[in-house]
């Protein structure tokens, strides 16, 4: 991995010399592609292991095919230095790849790479997995090393271990399953209030209360509790201050405010790849499971909140190439920080709080959970 850390390190270097001659798909592949590819373990240059223009149905080519044992197992399909990577060529490639019966498939202009698993049956831009961007515009406080990690996923040594394999089968089978048990604790079916009836051993219980119950819970630990986005009240005065000092009518003037300004959840989740979608939920159930009907969430314009108390504890950002989270803790007071946490106390953000963890991986979200704990009680 260190060749490519060094490759990408490289590449970055002379971008803007690159973005200035307006490299078109040619020169894109010899001059960012080939080398990536090269530092991933591929050799280009050798037809066996990577073969170019690999023929489709209908007289069309994909640019590259990477073959273990001879056998293509990623196609990859080059486009000019920072072309847009439209809908219509991710369905394209898509369908080559699930009709030829290739697993993996990228779309890449050489700075974002999109990986794709062809054969899930979803429309074509949902079978997107995971999304690398190497513009420094996009992963700024990302180190290299970071980047270089989630591109080894499709490395040759790690596509031959079948390591995206396991991983693709994971994500998209937690969204599947997850997505099954909203449908059915939004309405629970007779024969699933009757099992969880006979689970409880309790006779009285009625098949309404069960299903309130469970919108209970569920509301709180599954799809969350969508909150209006609301501004921030005065600061300066304590709360039983603010109160006394805020008129009546004032006080129902604000609360028409909250109830006016909502943002739509779609908003932060549309587009986003399938293991950035697992992650957010991940995050959602933790933070709502910390204290189970006092936390609430605030679908906000750049963020989701998370509250307890009327006070927020937890901010996330949902991007591309992971989730930013937001929390309220003080980097110098940590022991032994995450190397994905930066202190922003000193930089301008519109999350909130003072501490921001780029989480991409659910290793991380699994070491977040104690700072995002920490960050509750310290808000309590």
């Amino acid at each position: 991995m260190t060749k490519l850390v060094q490759m990408i390190e490289a590449i970055r270097a002379k971008l803007e010399g690159y973005r200035a001659l307006s490299l078109k798909e040619t020169p894109t592949r010899t001059i960012v592609i080939d080398p990536l590819l090269e530092a991933l373990g591929w050799d280009v240059r050798d037809p066996a292991e990577v073969q170019l223009e690999y023929p489709t149905v209908g007289g069309g080519a994909v640019d590259y095919a990477l073959k273990i044992n001879a056998k293509p197992v990623l196609l990859v399909e080059a486009k000019p230095l920072d072309d847009m990577l439209k809908v219509r060529e991710i369905a394209q490639l898509v369908a080559y790849a699930a009709n030829a019966g290739i697993r993996w498939c990228i779309l890449t202009n050489g700075l974002t790479w999109q990986v794709y698993k062809s054969t899930e049956e979803c429309a074509a831009p949902e079978k997107l997995m995971f999304e690398v961007s190497l513009d420094p515009r996009d992963t700024k406080n990302l180190s290299v090393q970071h980047l270089a990690e989630h591109m080894w996923r499709f490395s040759r040594e790690e596509m031959a271990k079948g390591t995206l394999d396991a991983l693709g089968e994971q994500t998209f089978t937690d969204g599947k399953v997850r997505k099954a048990l909203d449908s059915i604790m939004r309405d629970p079916p007779p024969r699933f209030i009757n099992m969880v009836k006979g689970a409880t051993g309790d006779e009285s219980l009625f098949p309404q209360r069960i299903r309130e119950s469970i919108a209970r819970i569920w509301g709180h630990i599954g799809m969350g509790v969508m909150a209006p986005a609301v501004p921030a009240p005065p600061t300066g005065l304590k709360q039983g201050a603010r109160r006394t000092r805020r008129s009546e009518g004032a006080r129902k003037a604000w609360e028409a405010r909250k109830a006016a300004i909502t943002y739509d959840e779609a908003r932060h989740t549309e587009g986003k790849p399938q293991e950035v979608l697992e992650l957010y939920r991940g995050l959602e159930r933790v933070c709502l499971s910390l204290r189970p009907g006092a936390v609430e969430k605030i679908v906000k314009k750049l963020t989701v909140t998370y509250c307890c108390g009327m006070r927020a504890f937890c901010g996330v950002s949902v991007q591309k190439g992971g989730l930013r989270v937001f929390l309220w803790l003080k980097y110098s007071k940590l022991v032994n920080p995450p190397v994905f946490a930066t202190d922003v106390s000193g930089i301008g953000h519109w999350g909130g709080g003072q501490l921001r963890l780029a989480v991409s991986n659910l290793t991380q979200l699994q070491e977040s959970e104690a700072l995002i704990r920490q960050s509750l009680e310290a808000r309590s």
